[in-house]
């Protein structure tokens, strides 16, 4: 009988292309992958320490795993091994804590545990994480991860990223290409592509994001591609043309701005000024007026008043993006927001997340909205639920119809018919 493993991800698409990748190993090598919640002789958790609640989550699953499979060999890597690797091995259960720069040897090492014993921990500096673990997602039966760059070189001045994942590097274009092929001839259709810091690719191979992309539109088999997310100063107009001229790149961009306030980007430690955003955020509507923008957001920040949130706020309707994405400020051990004056009350922090999160649904909706009354193309997903299938236009508005097991992993035309309270879009397939 098959050895039994489960894989537990927490945060980025990042973490999660590579787990994926470190589940092929295990099958490849005989394993059995079962869902989180079944029982299993082999536990892998890939942590994230964005946030202390990343961290208390990772640790919740540890006991939780350990309690449900007290004989399961429990493996833990990623952002808050890497940081914390030794508040980790001593959670009862841990049996191997593997760094970041280890990360690709997790099937390896875990092969070689025997039984359930002295925690291995295997550690390193910062300055020591320099491998590249290649990796893509697959189960998914439309959409891929592909993970094209790791680390990042930014140090603002509240991210743990850069301690975590290491200076910025990436493989070459050539190597990112080939994967792009394997994931086409697994039969999905659109590919996501993922990074710390996505848009600073080549800086170790002296090759540019831009010709990634260009490299990227002539694989054949692969009919869409998304940017996950690409900071405002590196979202250049080259890369703005290539997206407009490109069908298969879509309308789709995620660019973090964290606050709408100068004197705290300055704070933050942030390459840019509300001004450069704004104008790069009118740029991408001049080319492609029908594109989604997703913006990050971050609130409380230290030294962030009432004045200055307002201007954040006021800033961000102004730009008019499809979607925020919210974060309330969490302090970071070993960064320099530690240090800053002015600490903003969790309960203040906690009513400006609420409202920017309805800014945010008023926002999507009216985009979404926008889409109704015309026509898209939609590549749409297996899931089903009560009776509809979902999918997404190249601008990301998501579009359900009855479902029909044969527009899986199709793109299909569709008419866009009315809107739900949750921007949903019903939709109509236009034969």
């Amino acid at each position: 009988m098959s050895r039994k493993v489960n894989f537990h991800t927490l945060g980025c698409k990042l973490n999660f292309s590579e787990s994926s990748t470190i589940a092929r190993q295990f099958e490849q090598g005989g394993f059995e992958r079962v869902s989180p919640t079944e029982p299993a002789d082999i536990c892998i958790i890939n942590s994230c320490s964005v946030t202390e609640h990343a961290d208390k989550k990772c640790r919740n699953i540890i006991r939780k795993l350990h309690r449900r499979n007290p004989n399961a060999i429990i493996a833990v890597t990623g952002c808050y091994a890497q940081l914390k690797p030794y508040e980790i091995a001593e959670i009862e259960g841990v049996d191997i804590v593997l760094s970041n720069n280890n990360k690709g040897e997790t099937y390896q090492r875990v092969l070689e545990l025997t039984a359930k014993g002295k925690t291995q921990v295997f550690s390193c500096e910062t300055e020591q994480i320099t491998n590249f673990f290649a990796a893509f997602s697959s189960g998914e039966r439309t959409r891929a991860f592909l993970k094209v760059q790791d680390g990042c070189d930014y140090c603002c001045s509240y991210c743990t990223i850069h301690n975590a994942r290491g200076s910025s590097r990436n493989i070459p274009i050539a190597e990112v290409v080939a994967q792009a092929e394997a994931i086409a001839r697994a039969g999905q259709k659109e590919i996501v592509i993922t990074g710390v810091n996505t848009g600073d690719f080549g800086r170790t191979t002296g090759e540019s994001f831009a010709d990634l992309l260009r490299a990227l539109d002539k694989v054949e088999g692969i009919e869409r591609y998304r940017i996950s997310s690409i900071e405002p100063n590196l979202l250049t107009d080259e890369i703005i043309d290539i997206c407009a001229r490109s069908h298969k790149f879509q309308h789709h961009f995620h660019i973090p701005i964290q606050c709408g306030s100068n004197k705290i980007l300055a704070l933050m430690r942030r390459r840019y000024t509300v001004e450069k955003f704004a104008e790069r955020i009118a740029a991408v509507k001049r080319a492609m007026p029908d594109a989604f923008i997703g913006i990050d957001v971050i609130t409380g920040f230290p030294g962030e008043t009432d004045a200055d949130f307002m201007d954040s706020r006021n800033f961000l309707e102004s730009i008019s993006p499809a979607y925020l994405h919210i974060f309330p400020f969490s302090e970071r051990a070993n960064t320099p927001a530690v240090d800053l004056p002015n600490k903003v009350q969790s309960s203040v922090s906690t009513a400006r997340v609420k409202e920017l999160e309805a800014l945010s649904d008023r926002l999507h909706y009216d985009f979404c909205s926008k889409g109704v009354g015309s026509e898209a193309e939609v590549l749409f997903e297996s899931t089903e639920r009560g009776g509809f299938m979902t999918g997404f236009t190249s601008n990301y508005i998501k579009v359900k119809v009855p479902y029909n097991r044969s527009y899986i992993n199709r793109i299909v035309r569709v008419k866009l018919l009315s809107i739900e309270e949750n921007c949903d879009v019903v939709g109509q397939i236009v034969e």
